[in-house]
């Protein structure tokens, strides 16, 4: 009987470790360029005195929805949408790279180009650009600036945009939602001067709202039934034990 409750509760925790990835995904339905996480359960073999065909069922996230969102213009300057297996390079608090396919930019109040509050990098680190001044992005990541005050064609190339070419199977999602090389303390991504990007346009999420919803509805609806199971279980061993009373 106790095998039984094992079982179902191994099920019912994937059940809802499930919804949390689902919720998770649902949350950053209006992140840009976000990827959603994949659900899947795996079955793992019970070792020991038991029956070699029983197994219990183990939640596993084998990696991320590699569908492009859809790309909307936007117009607005500092917005960029990156090509299939593009990725933004951000620098870290300690000093490392992520990687992210948000091309929403940001100028901040010292000029610094920043993408979700980290500085976006170029190619020689941090790019940056003067106070005040207007910033296009050329479709190879050219960064060109034209000064408050200053003519029209008075502009200037203060940059680059460094951009990588990877595969999201050759890649991590961390807990900041950026993604990371797949190998612990791997070297940074090389950079790939091919990619193009599109200026004045943005990639939205891929997340799916309506099949989150539904998801995460047959996702409880799993879980009440191995709960239901358990109960079911629990109340046979009660009746057996007031059977052994008898005797």
């Amino acid at each position: 009987m106790d095998r039984a409750i094992y079982t179902a509760l191994g099920a019912a925790n994937a059940a809802l470790n499930r919804q949390a990835i689902t919720a998770n995904n649902l949350a950053n339905v209006s992140n840009n360029g976000f990827r959603a996480q994949l659900a899947a359960w795996r079955a793992v073999p019970v070792n020991g005195p038991s029956i070699a065909t029983r197994t219990l069922v183990v939640e596993s996230t084998p990696g991320n929805d590699t569908t492009p969102g859809a790309v909307h213009q936007t117009d607005r300057d500092l917005d960029v949408a990156l090509p299939q297996n593009g990725w933004l390079a951000l620098q870290l608090p300690d000093g490392s790279e992520g990687y992210t396919r948000d091309g929403n930019i940001e100028v901040d109040s010292e000029g610094m180009l920043r993408v979700r509050g980290l500085p976006l990098l170029g190619d020689g680190g941090p790019l940056t650009v003067p106070p005040q001044a207007k910033v296009t992005i050329a479709p190879d990541g050219t960064l060109t600036a034209r000064g408050a005050g200053d003519e029209p064609k008075a502009l200037a190339q203060v940059g680059r945009i460094r951009m990588v070419n990877a595969e999201t199977q050759r890649l991590r999602m961390g807990d900041d939602g950026l993604f990371h090389p797949a190998a612990e303390g791997a070297a940074p991504l090389p950079q790939d001067n091919a990619l193009r990007l599109m200026p004045g346009m943005l990639e939205s999420s891929n997340v799916s709202p309506v099949n989150c919803m539904v998801d995460m509805i047959a996702a409880a609806r799993l879980f009440d039934m191995h709960m239901k199971v358990i109960d079911s279980v629990d109340d046979n061993e009660k009746s057996a034990n007031q059977l052994f009373t008898l005797v």
